[in-house]
């Protein structure tokens, strides 16, 4: 079993920051995927960022690419989000979570922690 805890969302404007936190806690292998979704109102929940358990690799979402940036720290079990240049679209409840195979289908992911909203003001 793993579990997950975000952290760090709220209300900020337009080319503001925020840094999202998931301390994940449990059985995760160097291998597992990482990764940081979203969801706005009538909206699918749609990929972000994901980062390997051992950093090794990342991958981001064409719609972030440049603006976000996704991390790790391993001694505290830790992988977090920094969003810059913040924009109105990216308002929605973020969500982390874990998969064993690496990808960006939400499907893939097996456990998912409760959320987080970020609201960018315009």
């Amino acid at each position: 079993q793993v579990q997950l805890v975000e952290s760090g969302g709220g209300l900020v404007q337009a080319g503001g920051s925020l840094r999202l936190s998931c301390a994940a806690s449990g059985r995760i292998f160097s291998w597992y995927a990482m990764g940081w979704f979203r969801q706005a109102p009538g909206k699918e929940r749609e990929f972000v960022a994901a980062i390997r358990w051992s950093g090794a690799s990342t991958l981001y979402a064409d719609s972030v690419k440049g603006r976000f940036t996704i991390s790790r720290d391993g001694a505290k079990n830790t992988v977090y989000l920094q969003m810059d240049s913040l924009k109105s679209e990216d308002t929605a409840v973020y969500y982390c979570a874990v998969g064993v195979v690496w990808s960006t289908a939400p499907r893939e992911y097996s456990y998912w922690g409760q959320g987080t909203q970020v609201t960018v003001s315009s």
